[in-house]
This record gives C-alpha cells, structure tokens and sequence, in this order.
C-alpha cells in the first residue's frame, strides 16, 4: 500500500499523506513520506514543500496508537536507553522525517485539511507554516491522556511556536482546539477554506524568489532561539554577503530599482 503522493504545481511539491480509512501515521508511511521528501528537499526545481491529507477530514489523525502499544510492549523488558551520543540524530523514521521537514532548505507549509493531533500536528510544527480550516475539529497534542507525552519534537517545539507557558498548558493537559481557536492562540498562521488553495498562493510568490536568499531566511531564523544573539548577528552578516553574491540576488535587486537609477557593471 501507497501513503503518499507527489502532485507538482509550478515550483511546489505537493505532498499528500493518506492512510484510509482513519488516516493515523503509521512507520512504514512515516518512512515512506521521508523518502520522499528528502530528494525533493535536494531538488532545485522544488522552491516550496507542501504538505496536506488525503482522506476527506483528515490530515493526520495522529501517529497509530497500537504501533506505539506494541513498541512499548516490547520495551517493557529491555534494559533503560543509552545517553544519546553526538546530536542523537536519527536519519530513518517519523523522528527523522520531522528533521528533515524543518531543515528543508525551502520553505515546507502544512495545509491542515483536517483532524491533525498528535504525531500529525508534531509534523506541522517542524513546518515553516501551518494553514488550517476553520472547522477542523481537533488540532493539538492529546498524549498525555493516553499515559505518554509528545515524543516527536512536540515538547521543544512547541514551546518556540506559543511560547513555554502556553505549551505546558496544552501538553500537561492533553489539549486539543478547533481550527479557530488553534488560530486564535497562534498553533496556526491562517485560516482558509481550502487551505492547499492558500498554501499554493504562497508558494507561487516564492517561485518569483532567490532561492539561495529563502534558503538563508529560513535557516537564520530558525536558528535564533538556539544561540547566543552575536553568534546569530555574525552567521547572519556573512551569510548575507554570501547571499548578495549570487545571480539571483543580483538579478532582483536590479529589477527592484527604478530604471532611471540602473548603472552599468
């Protein structure tokens, strides 16, 4: 069985992740989804990602709770895990897929078409932007009623997105909101009744942009909270130089100029 299909529309990737009939992240579509995503994420024809549902009300209902029953099933026995070494990075699996999406060079935008809770709205935070239907019933992180916490970058990434007092609110109590709430509180930037609709506008902006300036933008940014501010001011004057360097960037700023002031180079 297939999870995931690519649509191309101009310079974005669509993305569409189905698992019918109840559209719960499974391992195998997780693994599938990071195959995919990654070429397009090395691909320069791709200026934007987007991800979105395939089964009618449903972007991802959550991950599969008797996939997680099993694995802690069989962790009962097992000795307690090792420190992690290094950035404990994993390259395979949802948790690698969630580190793939957030460091895309290329903006990734989430397109919430549906139930989104748990590891599905963990996806949507390694996201650059979300976009929800208003009438979404539940968009949020449900895992502690369940006996476990969000294990797939919800605790620290949520945090960056409302802030640390909002996000132990949410996670602490296992709360999900509706697509104007989640809103209102700032789990989305926008609200659209066609969200994909939405989604491709943005990514038609980006297919008139440098690249390698996006690319830049995006890193920097995301970056920020996890430096001290002169490392962060450093990386960024450099790379602005680096980025001033390129074709692209040339080409806009030129084009940017009112004819009258364009000189010869």
């Amino acid at each position: 069985m297939s999870f995931v299909t690519v649509e191309r529309r101009g310079g974005a990737a669509v993305v569409t992740y189905a698992n019918p009939p109840i559209g719960t992240m499974t391992a195998a579509g997780a693994q599938e989804m990071l195959d995919t995503v990654r070429p397009l994420c090395a691909d320069p024809a791709v200026r934007s990602i987007i991800i979105t549902g395939g089964v009618p009300g449903i972007f991802i209902r959550h991950y599969d709770v008797g996939e997680l029953s099993v694995m802690s099933d069989g962790l009962k026995d097992a000795p307690p895990p090792p420190a992690p070494t290094g950035d404990g990075r994993p390259s395979q699996g949802f948790l690698a897929l969630c580190d793939v999406v957030a460091e895309a060079p290329k903006p990734v935008v989430a397109a919430i078409n549906g139930l989104c809770m748990g590891g599905g709205f963990e996806l949507t935070l390694a996201c650059d932007l979300r976009i929800a239907r208003p009438d979404v019933e539940a968009i949020g992180l449900p895992e502690t009623r369940v006996g476990i916490f969000p294990g797939g970058g919800g605790t620290q990434r949520l945090p960056r997105v409302v802030g640390e007092a909002k996000a132990l609110e949410i996670i602490l109590r296992g709360l999900t909101f509706g697509g104007e709430e989640a809103h209102r509180i700032g789990l989305v930037h926008e609200l659209a009744a066609d969200p994909l609709a939405r989604a491709l506008e943005m990514a038609a902006e980006w297919d008139g942009r440098g690249a390698e300036g996006i690319a830049y933008a995006k890193r920097l940014t995301r970056a920020a909270l996890d430096r001290g501010i002169w490392e962060g001011l450093s990386d960024e004057r450099r790379s602005f130089l680096e980025v001033m360097r390129t074709g692209s960037a040339r080409e806009a700023l030129r084009s940017a100029r009112p004819p009258a002031e364009i000189q010869k180079v």
